[in-house]
């Protein structure tokens, strides 16, 4: 753990080291900021080493010097790449992409190297997917083949995407669409492009169909083996629009991504990765279209950022089932502060994909604006994998038409007591193994939210509940719905104010185990219980 004197002597070191460098590493108005201030790591409710941010020479270069042209039609992927690599070779620097629109494939970007965006440059990434390699990588927690990112980075070294500019995914060439996100003209104006609509979605090609026909485990392909069999389902693998993989010292700041064609930001397996001042803007029908996977990510700061997404807002993950179990890399470390999610699933979740571990998140002042859930926490048996030592505060959320907290450890199905009352079969409780994913001593406090669905939802399972919730200083008003405790042990609610519309009781409880509402202790509850609190 890095004390704060010792942290005070880094951050000096880490200031005296950009000045001999030289500033113009990264354009001086965009030159990353010193690290946060001692307190924020100093009142952290858990130890944390402070996340390094990376710092380059001051070389630069201009893609223009490479034959790059900015007129929306020449295709300037090599010229982009081989400013990365001559940057990178001479030991690091910046590349400089201009104002204008620039037109590219895949860009990939190498040690110390800042890929820096100028007010007004526009990263247009080309349509042909023909120019997208497919690459093993992973997708959904899943070992698998996608295509190759429009921006990537596999196992690089103090690297940074800084600036005003925009980078645009090009992902309505990729992306199959539900009719029922769409009003009846757009719907219209899709189908007339052309591809195939199958039970009321819509498919860009055959590739794209041929490709969903393939998939029982959501979007990952099965019984495809042949080289000649990936590719004529090469429209079907759409890649992430940003991945870095195994990667250290990471900076993402200022810079606008969107319009990606599956998740937009996907580090995996990363170190030191700072957030800061990023957009995200996807279309909110966008299929899969996370704003942020954060995914086996040790130290990560995501903070002053903006996402707006077709899916989960800030998402935190390690994998899924076997595959993260075997990679064994918890998310962790993590301070997520200052954040506003607009559209989107959830504005922050983790899951549902939590096979190796999540502990020590740190989520404080943020703002959900109509997001389908507020704080969203899900896995499902055969996941594995243990959520703990979350602390979340200072959260305001509007428009909620789901939970403003929910736990659903039944995700993708019901659990006992949700299903259909005419068709109620009775399961055996299997026993507690590694597939086993477990929930506990989460911490949650200062939360306000008006207009919601239910106002929260623990959902646990019979033979893993969900334990050691607090939750402290919660109002919640407007709320179709109240307060639903199912299979939950140790669960505290402190000041915690929910208003339904229409009125009476407002807490269900069953299957409960020493929970403690206000200053009554349930040491026990069986069956269904109603109360008003």
């Amino acid at each position: 753990m890095m004390n704060v004197h010792s942290f005070k002597k880094w951050s000096l070191s880490v200031g005296l080291t950009t000045l001999l460098l030289g500033a113009a590493g990264c354009a001086p108005a965009t030159q990353p900021d010193k690290a946060p201030a001692d307190d924020l790591y100093a009142t952290l409710p858990f130890e944390m080493e402070a996340v390094q941010r990376p710092v380059f020479p001051a070389l630069t270069r201009s893609i223009v010097e490479y034959g790059a042209v900015a007129d929306g039609t020449t295709l300037n992927t090599e010229a982009i790449n081989c400013a990365i690599s001559e940057v990178s070779a001479q030991g690091g620097g910046t590349v400089d992409i201009p104002a204008g629109l620039w037109l590219t494939g895949p860009i990939v970007l190498q040690d110390n190297v800042c890929l820096h965006l100028a007010a007004n440059a526009l990263v247009l990434f080309s349509d042909d997917h023909s120019l997208y390699p497919i690459i093993n990588t992973s997708f959904e927690g899943l070992e698998t083949r996608r295509c190759q990112s429009p921006i990537s980075a596999l196992g690089a070294r103090n690297i940074a995407i800084t600036g005003q500019g925009v980078m645009d995914g090009n992902g309505d060439s990729w992306r199959p669409v539900k009719k029922s996100k769409l009003t009846d003209a757009q719907w219209k104006k899709l189908i007339a492009q052309g591809g195939i609509v199958e039970k009321d979605v819509w498919y860009p090609s055959e590739g794209s169909f041929k490709g969903f026909s393939a998939c029982k485990n959501f979007n990952v392909p099965e019984g495809i083996t042949t080289p000649e069999e990936w590719n004529s389902i090469r429209d079907w693998l759409r890649p992430v629009l940003l991945s870095f993989v195994g990667c250290k010292k990471v900076l993402l700041e200022g810079v606008t991504f969107k319009n990606s064609p599956s998740w937009c930001l996907h580090p995996l397996s990363c170190e030191d990765i700072t957030l800061d001042r990023v957009t995200v803007s996807n279309p909110w029908y966008s299929q899969n279209g996370d704003a942020l996977d954060l995914e086996s990510c040790n130290r990560a700061l995501i903070q002053n950022c903006s996402f707006d997404a077709g899916d989960d807002g800030i998402c935190i993950k390690s994998g899924k089932d076997e595959d993260g179990r075997r990679r064994g890399e918890p998310c962790q470390n993590v301070i997520i502060r200052n954040n506003v999610v607009l559209h989107g699933h959830g504005g922050f979740v983790v899951g549902s994909e939590m096979s190796g571990g999540v502990k020590n998140v740190y989520v404080d002042n943020c703002t959900f604006l109509g997001t389908d859930v507020g704080l969203r926490f899900k896995s499902t048996r055969g996941r594995g994998g243990v959520v703990e030592n979350i602390h979340i505060s200072r959260i305001n959320m509007i428009d909620i038409p789901n939970e403003a907290l929910i736990f659903n450890l039944f995700y993708g199905g019901k659990g006992p007591g949700e299903e259909d009352k005419s068709n109620i079969q009775v399961t055996e409780i299997p026993a507690v193994t590694e597939e086993t994913p477990a929930f506990r001593d989460i911490f949650i406090k200062d939360v306000t939210a008006r207009k919601v669905g239910r106002a929260i939802l623990f959902n646990g399972l019979p033979e893993m509940p969900i334990r050691n919730v607090h939750m402290e200083n919660l109002t919640i008003t407007g709320a179709k719905d109240g307060v639903i405790l199912n299979r939950t042990e140790g669960a505290v609610l402190k000041n915690v104010k929910v208003e339904t519309l229409k009125g009476g009781d407002n807490l269900r409880m069953q299957e409960v185990r020493n929970v403690t509402i206000g200053d009554k202790v349930y040491e026990q509850v069986e069956q269904s219980v109603s109360v008003a609190f």
